[in-house]
Parts: structure tokens; sequence; C-alpha cells
């Protein structure tokens, strides 16, 4: 895989099966190199797999389907490219499945987020931004920079890839469908609002809001329900979660929710819970904290008769559990070595979108495929390793080997989070290096999640050694195979690998000839004030002890290191790359600095196409030069 084959990779979302369990819809999205942008369309098949999918809309960027409960209406959100060359934001429009045009519902100045519909299906309840007066292109011949100054009073005010929040928070709205109905706002105040659920008879809707006393302060966020004109507001939840995706069970009588304990969500599992809708009775946690965790992307959980649908991280795999509603052990619906990036299930119809070591993504009913939209992609094996740290416990990754004899030069590589995991799918970053010539190691140390709660919070304090020897046993393992040269080793990686990166560049400078230092963490004491997050993260996991602080060690890096940072990443901002770099350069080490213009954290999985290729180039051209 070369850099520029991003383009070629097609990329199923959630899929969305009609009421009567026959027909399934599913957006599908890629790479427009030319336009330098991302689209995408919806595309339909029928179940029972009689005929391949075909395309149904021919929108620019068309996503997150969901069939009215009449079947009658397809309703998506549809992002319109203008002759400008620009991507507007995405609004609500509706498609008849009896044949016809889409047409638009919404208009709102900064976008629709996400929706549901009324069990009538003549309403759609919708998630919006309302922005203050002033601001965001409200008033004409107000740009960004002539806007009014910001007044903060809250800790959490910002967030990368967004921008400012208190200015435009988050509402719900209902619409009818009819052309002449106007959507109506059912929440108020200042309070983000979202993840809103509809309930199976109608008459309520559910959300996720922070509207306690300290909002934005803290972590806390609460289930609330009201009517559907927004009276009768009440939590259902007591003010000791951060919660998310609500959804009614069948009968209306429960919500299940996502959550965490709000003073302990750092490194946390995401649990499925269940309160009662009349909030009688304090929620209750389903799954086991210890082992299992809600798998993100698609990290949305179904509610059914016979119990909640809940995609779960296991050991690089994403399983689809059946989790019954008193709590007991649950059952494992689609297992293996794949990950489920998607679900919806109607009746016995369960549609899914899998991905593996060799797919990008297919859409399946069950275990039938019903698409070929990456058939005939080519790609390096992952070859399954377990190194043991120095305490005897074992470290599960992987290594992607290049064509050809070797020895080959070899890249440590490591994922950010540290909650978070690397697993069984097509991954462009291990294929575009094993493309360029160099074997691929990459694992899950402590600090990862999909291995139980107590793998991921044993770093908790102690971030760079507990990874750091686990990352260096998984190494040593790779490095026992013949066709790897451990004299030509390179590391990199982002966020917290890019913390890592740093770390072990400093702590094992006779290991590593070259290495890549991405959007990371590189001074504990400056991000807790910078970042979006910094203000709860820091003390949580690294406490504030320049010790842990990888900037702390900059006088033993020897390896010729590359720096890779957005100018408005908000999460790890630029000013961690700057200051890692100025310590070097005053050093007089080998060192340069690639800035992107424009992008956020997040660049690397979804900046603008044109700068993930360049990116790519970069990395590769730098490991060639020193390894």
């Amino acid at each position: 895989m070369k850099p520029a084959d991003i383009a070629s990779a097609r990329i199923p979302g959630r899929p969305a099966v009609n009421p009567r369990g026959d027909t399934v819809v599913v957006a599908l999205s890629h790479i427009d190199l030319d336009a330098d942008d991302y689209t995408s369309q919806l595309w339909i098949s029928p179940a029972d797999g009689s005929a391949p999918p075909r395309r149904l809309t021919g929108g620019w960027r068309d996503g997150a389907p969901e069939y009215s409960p009449d079947g009658a209406w397809i309703a998506f959100l549809r992002a319109v490219r203008g002759d400008d060359g620009e991507t507007g934001k995405p609004q609500l429009w509706i498609l008849p499945t009896a044949g016809g045009e889409a047409r638009k519902v919404t208009d709102e100045k900064l976008g629709v987020g996400e929706f549901t519909w009324a069990p009538d299906s003549a309403r759609i309840a919708y998630v919006a931004r309302v922005p203050e007066e002033g601001r965001y292109g409200t008033r004409d011949g107000v740009d960004a920079g002539k806007e009014p100054p910001r007044r903060i009073g809250k800790l959490f005010y910002r967030v990368d890839d967004l921008g400012f929040l208190l200015d435009r928070p988050r509402h719900v709205f209902v619409t009818g469908i009819d052309p002449a109905d106007e959507p109506v706002k059912i929440t108020d105040g200042p309070y983000d609002h979202s993840a809103v659920a509809w309930s199976p008879a109608g008459g309520l809707l559910a959300f996720v809001a922070a509207r306690h006393e300290t909002w934005n302060d803290d972590l806390v966020s609460d289930v609330w329900v009201c009517a559907e004109d927004g009276s009768g507001l009440r939590a259902v939840t007591d003010g000791t979660l951060s919660s998310n995706q609500p959804q009614f069970t069948p009968d209306g009588t429960g919500v299940c929710f996502l959550g965490t304990e709000a003073d302990d969500s750092v490194i946390a599992t995401e649990s499925l819970w269940y309160v009662p809708t009349d909030g009688g009775a304090p929620a209750r946690r389903l799954t086991d904290r210890e082992k299992y965790h809600i798998a993100y992307p698609g990290g949305h959980v179904q509610p059914g008769d016979d119990g909640v649908l809940f995609p779960n991280e296991q050991r690089g795999a994403v399983e689809l559990l059946l989790v019954p509603y008193d709590g007991g052990e649950p059952t494992v619906l689609v297992g293996g070595e794949r990950q489920v990036a998607g679900y919806h299930r109607v009746g016995d119809t369960l549609a899914l979108t899998l991905a593996d070591a060799g797919s990008w993504g297919e859409l399946f009913v069950g275990e039938r495929k019903l698409s070929s939209w990456n058939e005939g992609t080519t790609s390096f094996p992952m070859e399954e390793i377990t190194g043991s740290a120095p305490d005897g416990y074992p470290v599960h990754g992987w290594i992607v080997r290049p064509a050809g004899e070797g020895p080959h030069p070899v890249l440590l590589m490591i994922h950010g989070g540290p909650f978070t995991q690397y697993g069984w799918r097509l991954f462009d970053e291990a294929q575009v290096y094993a493309g360029a010539g160099y074997a691929v190691v990459m694992g899950n140390p402590r600090g990862s999640s999909g291995y139980g709660e107590a793998h991921g919070r044993a770093v908790i304090g102690d971030v760079g050694d507990v990874c750091g020897a686990d990352l260096m046993a998984l190494l040593d393992q790779a490095l026992k195979a013949e066709d790897l040269d451990g004299s030509r080793v390179g590391v990199l990686g982002g966020s917290h690998g890019g913390f890592m990166t740093t770390w072990l560049a400093a702590r094992h400078p006779e290991r590593f000839k070259a290495a890549a230092s991405e959007r990371a963490v590189n001074a504990i004491d400056s991000f807790t004030g910078s970042s979006d997050i910094g203000w709860f993260f820091t003390e949580a996991l690294w406490t504030n002890d320049p010790a842990k602080s990888p900037l702390t060690y900059v006088d033993r890096i020897t390896a010729p290191m590359l720096i890779i940072h957005s100018e408005q990443d908000w999460r790890c901002p630029v000013e961690q790359a700057q200051r890692l770099f100025v310590a070097l350069k005053r050093r007089g080490a080998e060192v340069e600095m690639l800035l992107f213009p424009g992008e956020g954290h997040e660049m690397s999985r979804t900046g603008l196409p044109s700068h993930r290729v360049a990116r790519f180039d970069a990395i590769v051209e730098w490991f060639d030069r020193w390894l």
C-alpha cells in the first residue's frame, strides 16, 4: 500500500434495517483525492442477498440512514459541496422508499448532529448547536476575527476538532416532516444536550445533559427524560455518572445507557446501565466493570425483548454481545478475529458491517456477506505474538511484515489513548509502512483497553515505565525472528503514542536509530492548562510529577527525531511540539518539525486527504533517511 492508496478504501458505516427486516441501507464512504475531501452515499441491499447492493443516493456526503417506523421514509444526514469546493454543514433529509427525490427538512446554521424518528413516523427529534447571536456567521460581515471577546467561566469550554462550546450549546428540536412544519426547540439554557431517543409508544424523549450546578466544571452528565413538548423535564440518574447514549427498552419502562463513574473515568471501562424511566430506583450496572468495555467507533447499544446488544472490545477484536437485563453473563452473538464496526437488528434480521485484517469492511446479514466493495484488496497479514514483561506479564500484539526475505528494518508503532486498542482490522498505518519495506510491531501494552479494566489502570501514575516495559518486551519478542533487523529499529506514535515515542527515545537511546513523535504529550506541566482535557486528565493519569514527563529526559535523546503536529490541535496543543523541538534544537540534535495548518488532533484519521498523504510521505522519507 502506498500513501495515496488510502483513496481505494471503501468504508461502510452503521447499517439500518427496514421494519419488515428484508432490506438494509448503509452509508459507504471513501476519499476523493482530486476534490481533497471525503464523500459518501447511501447503498441499499435485500437482506437475503438475492441481489448485490446498489447505490441509492448521489449526494456528496450522505450518511447516518434510519428508516421511519412505518418504512415509508429513510431519514439521513446530507452535507452539500458547493461550487466553491466547500462542503456545507450536514442537514436532515428524508427520502421516500416508494420512489422519488430526497427532500431537505432542516436548515440549521451549524448543522444537525443526530436524530431519531417518532413512533408515528410523522416527526423527527434531532440535536443541533444554537450559535450565540453575532457569532459563527449569524451576522453578515462579522467573521471569526471580528467577533466580540469570549467571557469564560467554565473549565470545559472548548474541545478539539470543534472549537469553543459555551457560545453554541447543543439543543433538542422536534420537527414534522411536512414541508410546512417548523422545528420546535425542546430544551433551553446554556447546557449541552445530546443523544436524543424517543420512547417506543411516543410521549417521551430521553437525552444526555449536564444541567447540574457545577456543569462543565466536572465530568457529570445525567440521563434526562421529558415530554415531547419539553415539559416535565427530570433527571433519571443521580448525578454521579458520566452518561451517554440512552435508549428506551421496548416496553418503555426503562432506559439503557452507557456510563462510567464521573470521578473515575480517565481509564475506566464504559459499562451498560439500566434505570427505570420513572426514576423510581437507582441506575444499576448490567455489564461487569472489569470485563466489558463499549467499542468505539460504532459504540451504540440497542435494547430488545431478549436483552441489549452491546459491541465489546476483546483482545483486538470487537464482538457483539447480548446482555441480559438481569446483569447475567452476556452471550456472544458475533465473535472471532474481526471487528463489528456497526450493526442494527430488526426481528431475526441482524445487519452488520464487519472489518478484519484483510478488509476495510463489508455489509453482512448474520454470516451472509452482501457486499464486495473492497474485494481484491491486497494487504500484508497480521502475525499474532505475545511478549513477556520483566514482571512476567503477557503483552499481546502483532507483526505486519513487508514482502521479501529480509532482514527488514523495524518500526515499533504505539497507539494513542492510552485506553484504546490496536486490533483485527485493516490499518492504513501498518499497511503503508509495510509497503515501504518495514516490519511493523504493534500491540496493546498495559494501559490499553480490551483486556479488562485492571490491564488499563495498571499504568496510572507510572505511565512511561509500565507501558514502556511492556512495549520493549513486545519488541524483543518480535526481534527473535531472523528476518527482522534489530540494529535498524525506529519508534513512532501519536498522542499517548507520541508521549511513549519521546519517552522510549530518551530511556532507550541505544535501541532506536530514529523516531517520529506525533501530536504528543511531551510536557505534562503545560498540558494541564493548555489542553481541552488537561484540567482533569493530567493529575488522574500521570500526576504532576515532572519525573513522569518525557521532556524531563530530552537530553538523553540521540535518535534523529521527526516531530509532527497540527496547528489547531487543542487536545495536545502545538506548544507540546514546540517545546520538544526547541529543547532538541538547542542541543544541536537531529530534529525537524512538520506542522499542518488548519488541522486538529485527528488529522491522521480525518484530516484533509492531501495532508494525510503528505504525512505518510514525510514519515516514510524520515525512516528511509535514517534506517
